[in-house]
């Protein structure tokens, strides 16, 4: 098939790179605009621009898909169907019309359950014990439209870039199922109950919270991983959590209550196995505590 495609982040790019090596025409690839980054903030291109580029496809990466121009030029393509994952843009009707197959989504959860930008964090966070991914016949709400295939897996103690790299891998394979033969897989539409939204990660979320129960600051510590990273504060330094587990110990929330920094929460107690500071590579507990001392009895933030 002639295909556009349209992702930005990692995610995307196992699924870029399966459409390639199934044989598919990719006419262009539609990517979010090179953003700042690093210490340098140097314009950096997404992981799909770097990827299209490498392959030799034509790269898009218009701010905006509402100018007429825009839209006329994607038209143009005359493409069989755009796939998209991840992209992170929003595609007016006039886009999502221009393809003869319409757009097709490959988007990290189980409709109508987390409809967003942070599918598989927000299923961590809620304490999900199942999550997947669906191929989704693109219409004009957000994520509303009906699913033509659907993989799922269990969440059991993954973290979220586990859960991407998975989801992300089991999305290619649906996803050229679907293109292989599209009358086999029709629309389902979503069902009108439970549904919920994936907003977009605020990074002030990923301050650990201590006040809860040592259950949900886990899930905090997986949903986080690899970004933007849990943390806890003292003395003004952040200090990422990147793996922890839940412990029967107790003490005032957010008091570590022993020698292996071992954080009491309102219901059980935090115990970081994988901590970073900043500029720092990952370190355990003790190869922190043997320059960074944190006593027992020291309340963190």
């Amino acid at each position: 098939m002639r295909i556009i495609f349209m992702g930005t982040p990692d995610f995307a790019v196992p699924i870029f790179q399966a459409l390639v090596d199934a044989g598919h025409e990719i006419v262009a690839a539609y990517s979010q605009p090179p953003r700042r980054a690093g210490r340098g903030k140097a314009l950096t291109p997404s992981p799909v621009h770097r990827l299209a580029e490498t392959l030799g496809i034509a790269v898009r990466t218009p701010e905006t898909l509402r100018d007429p121009a825009v839209q006329a030029a994607f038209a143009a393509l005359n493409a069989d169907v755009a796939v998209v994952a991840a992209y992170g843009l929003l595609l007016p009707r006039v886009v999502l019309d221009a393809p003869r197959l319409g757009c097709l989504n490959v988007h990290g959860s189980l409709l109508p359950r987390w409809r967003g930008a942070a599918p598989i964090q927000r299923a961590i966070l809620a304490g999900d014990t199942e999550t997947g991914v669906g191929i989704m016949q693109m219409a004009a709400g957000m994520d509303t439209g009906p699913v033509r295939l659907e993989g799922r897996t269990p969440v059991d103690g993954k973290t979220a870039g586990e859960l991407a790299d998975e989801l992300s891998a089991m999305g290619a394979r649906l996803m050229l199922a679907v293109l292989a033969d599209p009358d086999a897989y029709p629309p389902v539409e979503q069902a009108s109950d439970g549904v919920t939204h994936a907003a977009k990660i605020d990074k002030s979320e990923a301050r650990l919270r201590f006040n809860g129960s040592a259950v949900e600051a886990e899930r905090q510590v997986r949903a986080f991983n690899l970004a933007p990273g849990a943390f806890f504060e003292l003395n003004g330094e952040r200090v990422r959590v990147l793996a922890a587990e839940v412990v029967d110990a107790a003490g005032a929330p957010g008091t570590v209550v022993d020698a292996a920094l071992t954080i009491a929460c309102a219901e059980g107690a935090l115990r970081p196995t994988l901590v970073q500071r900043a500029g720092r590579g990952a370190m355990t507990p003790a190869e922190l505590l043997r320059g960074f001392a944190i006593p027992e009895g020291t309340l963190l933030a």
